[in-house]
């Protein structure tokens, strides 16, 4: 094989390679996560990336409400049946664009935060803190647990035109993958990744 045709095969290769990352940079993925146990309860501290098409950026600056839901589950495994969930907590999270005072607003839980950049209010989405998740006493203390979070775009709270979109276009299918990881209620105080 003649060296042009290798090279021309490497940029073919690397030129497939750039166009593969960057689609596959969208999207939502987990940074970081801590669950704390203070006075009987765990609290969970987790950080996600949310990297959006430019047609959901794009819709929201033209007034499309997206809503984020963060999910936690706490499951036990039975040999003799599914498993036991034993918990599954879930928080919303809302994203705006205000078009008169040209700021992305975020709702969730009853506070709210006004960010001047799309990038800044995608970081206040992704940042959860203090989140009640697990009350020590819904817990078998003695035995071991699953547990998993995620966070996803909520396409059911979209309006109707929007949805039958989300349906065609996998732009608008924003998740991270589950997450999971063993969790005993016994164990340290602090759990980190």
């Amino acid at each position: 094989m003649s060296h042009s045709i290798k090279q021309f095969i490497f940029l073919c290769l690397l030129l497939f390679g750039m166009h593969v990352s960057t689609a596959s940079a969208e999207g939502i993925k987990i940074k970081s996560f801590e669950l704390e146990r203070v006075d009987g309860e765990w609290l969970l501290n987790a950080a996600f990336q949310i990297e959006l098409a430019p047609g959901l950026e794009d819709a929201v600056q033209k007034g499309v409400v997206l809503f984020f839901q963060t999910e936690f589950e706490l499951t036990r495994g039975r040999w003799y049946w599914f498993e036991e969930k034993a918990v599954l907590a879930q928080r919303q999270t809302r994203l705006s664009y205000q078009p008169l005072t040209q700021q992305f607003r975020i709702a969730s839980e009853g506070f709210t935060f006004a960010a001047p950049t799309i990038f800044e209010a995608l970081q206040a989405v992704g940042s959860i803190g203090g989140w009640r998740v697990i009350d020590n006493a819904q817990l078998d203390q003695g035995k071991p647990y699953a547990a998993g979070l995620r966070m996803v775009l909520d396409l059911s709270k979209l309006p109707k035109p929007f949805q039958v979109n989300a349906l065609n276009n996998r732009d608008w299918n924003v998740s991270s993958d589950w997450y999971r990881f063993p969790f005993s209620p016994a164990g340290p105080n602090l759990i980190k990744r």
